[in-house]
């Protein structure tokens, strides 16, 4: 039977704090951005989970994608929501990469886009790409999707942890071609069932592999 989606997440989000305060998991600073840069990776982060794109992937990822993208120019955009256990962060988040997308697609005509997401952000950018979080752990309802004219210009999807994996959902339909789920078989947030919070905590280690799909698709 599936649990509560606040009770299974209690004791990832104490071991986060835990794991952050111990300073085992260490930032990455983004480089500063160019206005209309080739390609923006937008970046949801997990669960109060600090940092300027998200310590656990966020900021890693977008470091390696700098190393592998030497010939092009990026740019990065944190998801400017709560990442907390309110019932409408997910909501706000959601918006906001929809906003945010189509705001820079109209600014900057040329410009590809990237979608990053970690845990309750895989929620966010699900929901943005039409892939409903409802139901699951700190999920909700669709409240807006990229429009289709901005949808070629999305180059790739990678989230992490994504907790409809504990409902047996993924991202399916339209960019799922460019999509890259990890999911830690003992991750209890992707995977019902599973016991390990600590596993939730180590997606930093697939930042490199990440940026490598994500460069072979830009």
């Amino acid at each position: 039977m599936f649990r509560s989606p606040f009770r299974s997440l209690a004791p990832v989000v104490a071991a986060t704090a835990t794991l952050l305060t111990s300073g085992a998991v260490a930032a990455a600073a983004p480089a500063a951005a160019a206005p209309c840069a080739d390609i923006d990776v937008v970046s949801a982060r997990g669960t109060f989970e600090p940092g300027t794109l998200g310590v656990i992937v966020g900021d890693p990822v977008f470091s390696s994608v700098q190393r592998k993208l030497t010939g092009r120019s990026t740019t990065s955009y944190a998801v400017n929501y709560p990442a907390n256990l309110d019932l409408m962060s997910a909501t706000k988040g959601n918006i906001d990469v929809v906003n945010h997308v189509t705001a820079q697609a109209r600014s900057c005509p040329n410009q590809r886009f990237v979608l990053v997401g970690y845990s309750q952000g895989a929620n966010v950018i699900g929901n943005a790409i039409g892939v409903s979080s409802a139901g699951a752990a700190v999920g909700a309802p669709i409240a807006a999707t990229i429009p289709a004219s901005i949808e070629p210009r999305v180059a790739a999807v990678v989230v992490f942890g994504p907790p409809i994996g504990a409902q047996g959902r993924h991202i399916t339909g339209t960019y799922q071609s460019r999509t890259k789920e990890y999911c830690v078989k003992t991750d209890p947030v992707c995977v019902n069932g599973a016991t390990d919070v600590l596993s939730h905590l180590s997606y930093f280690l697939n930042a490199d592999d990440a940026a490598t799909f994500i460069a072979g698709k830009v």
